[in-house]
């Protein structure tokens, strides 16, 4: 199948978590003898921090406005199968309507359901969704599974919705030799949020205080001059996706904070978790419902929702963390890959094409 897809930046992974997920499904569906076209805005602060050029066996369009872009993505349509408009594409609307007018399958991915739904609950605008909500889709996807999928459907209009979580490439995110740079003995990786600075304080910056003699590593862009920094804790800036094994296998424990609006809606597992586990790095997180439908706590994770809680599982044995690391890169391999994902996204639309919904039960999915 062709696939034309119009997202946020897939060259930039500068603040923004699309760009490692669409690498690795883009890359994994090439190798099932897919072709894939990208088409991204061009933008000043995106080609300023760009880490990645082109796109092995597909092509990767960058175009300066969409009025540049309209030439070659019609083309690229008329003989595309399956067409996708992503959350927070600048161009979402205008790729939409480009997308009515085709003959391909037309499909919305909402790598951001809960900020999206939080959003159009307070009434706040929503860029990438027109007037008509989701109506116009043959189906869409969603980065979070649980009650999202209804409500996507009740106050969006979407006609068929399934879920598709987040990944990782193994062949990206993998075990290697630990760097003194980064070494610690808990670390956290990711963009600056304010919903997630409750969070990160509970679990990981006063931990920091209680344990003055421990080292802690922070990286990320986007961290404000007021951060609550502790002697104790070091920074290093944004980091590509290649160099996150590195800074994962040279923690001793690595933290998942998820942003309050995921974390309220739940089933929504962020990427960085995947990514940590394929590394053999042992995971920390905060708690939010359906986390074990992805990872069994106490067996493949760790979970705290205390300083204390979260200074307690820094205490425990190598030997204890290392047997929880190696049960969740285990699963991860099996269930949680860029290759896995591609083929249920497969899956999905064979259901959508042959006329029938698309399955909201099973391993991809959860029950409304």
């Amino acid at each position: 199948m062709k696939f034309v897809i119009f997202g946020l930046t897939i060259s930039s992974s500068w603040g923004n978590g699309h760009a490692t997920l669409w690498r690795g499904l883009t890359r994994a569906l090439i190798r099932r003898g897919h072709e894939v076209v990208y088409f991204e805005r061009d933008v000043p602060y995106y080609a300023a921090t760009r880490d990645l050029w082109d796109l092995p066996g597909g092509r990767l369009v960058l175009y300066p406005e969409w009025a540049d872009a309209i030439p070659e993505a019609a083309r690229h349509l008329r003989d595309a199968e399956i067409g996708i408009v992503t959350s927070y594409c600048m161009d979402a609307l205008a790729a939409g309507e480009m997308l009515s007018e085709s003959a391909a399958l037309r499909v919305f991915y909402d790598l951001d359901t809960p900020v999206t739904l939080d959003a159009l609950r307070s009434g706040a605008p929503v860029p990438y969704i027109g007037a008509e909500g989701l109506t116009g889709y043959d189906l869409v996807l969603s980065y979070t599974g649980g009650g999202a999928l209804r409500e996507l459907t009740t106050r969006l209009g979407a006609r068929r919705v399934a879920p598709l979580y987040g990944h990782v490439d193994p062949a990206i995110h993998h075990p290697v030799a630990p760097v003194d740079h980064y070494a610690c003995d808990l670390s956290y990786l990711g963009t600056y949020a304010p919903d997630r600075q409750a969070a990160l304080e509970r679990l990981f910056i006063e931990p920091a205080r209680m344990l003055p003699e421990r080292r802690f590593m922070l990286g990320g862009a986007q961290y404000p001059h007021d951060f609550p920094w502790t002697p104790n804790i070091y920074f290093r800036q944004h980091l590509p996706p290649a160099l996150h094994p590195a800074f994962f296998c040279s923690s001793r424990l690595t933290l998942n904070v998820t942003r309050r609006a995921m974390a309220d809606m739940g089933f929504c597992p962020s990427g960085r978790l995947f990514e940590a586990a394929a590394c053999g790095v042992p995971l920390l997180s905060d708690a939010w419902e359906g986390l074990e439908q992805f990872f069994t706590p106490g067996i493949e994770m760790l979970v705290a929702t205390s300083a204390v809680e979260a200074v307690e599982i820094l205490s425990l044995s190598d030997a204890e963390l290392a047997r929880i690391s190696e049960a969740a890169r285990e699963r991860t391999l099996i269930e949680h890959t860029s290759d896995r994902r591609a083929i249920q996204l497969e899956e999905i639309l064979s259901e959508v094409h042959a006329g029938r919904e698309a399955p909201l039960s099973g391993a991809l999915s959860m029950e409304v």
